[in-house]
């Protein structure tokens, strides 16, 4: 997949480099701007975890709208040298930190709460779900905090999970967003 781009910000209209290949599902900018219109557009401060990075657009995206410190998750190598790409892209470099490991491990190591999280795993329900309770249960989520997930658009997520309520849900061709608010 060509010509994917920061949508809006500081660095809207960068271009970024994706991963060709089966491994990661790139969000479309399309949607990308969909879920931004949905959460922002833009912030004032704050973390974003983004758990499953890909290719790094979803958090980059944040800082560009805003955001002051990203934490992007990836275990695949190939993956990580975009994410790498793509951070040095933004020539702010130390607004972002890669954590190259799965997802479960970082969750581990991790031990500040975030106001944004963003979640587009493979094998998304039962990912999701697990994984928002595991947030949860170590305290990684700030008062208020929004949890995005990004599904196919036949995933049916939960009303609640913990303490974290279904905000806003919407398709966007294939995909499907659901936000949860933390309480």
């Amino acid at each position: 997949m060509t010509g994917m781009r920061v949508v809006a910000g500081k660095y809207g209209g960068r271009p970024l480099k994706t991963l060709a290949g089966q491994t990661t599902r790139p969000t479309t900018d399309k949607v990308k701007g969909a879920i931004f219109s949905m959460i922002g557009p833009y912030f004032d401060g704050g973390h974003v975890l983004d758990l499953y990075a890909g290719s790094g657009s979803l958090g980059i995206e944040a800082i560009s709208r805003g955001m002051d410190q990203a934490v992007l998750v990836e275990k695949d190598r190939r993956a990580q040298a975009v994410v790498a790409a793509n951070i040095e892209m933004t020539k702010e470099t130390s607004c972002f930190q890669l954590m190259r490991m799965e997802a479960k491990r970082a969750l581990t190591q991790l031990n500040q709460p975030f106001d944004l999280v963003l979640l587009d795993p493979p094998y998304a329900k039962e990912t999701i779900v697990q994984t928002v309770l595991e947030l949860e249960q170590k305290q990684l989520l700030a008062s208020g905090a929004l949890i995005v997930c990004e599904t196919d658009k036949g995933v049916d997520l939960p009303d609640s999970i913990g303490t974290n309520y279904k905000w806003k849900e919407k398709v966007y061709g294939i995909s499907k967003v659901t936000i949860y608010e933390s309480q």
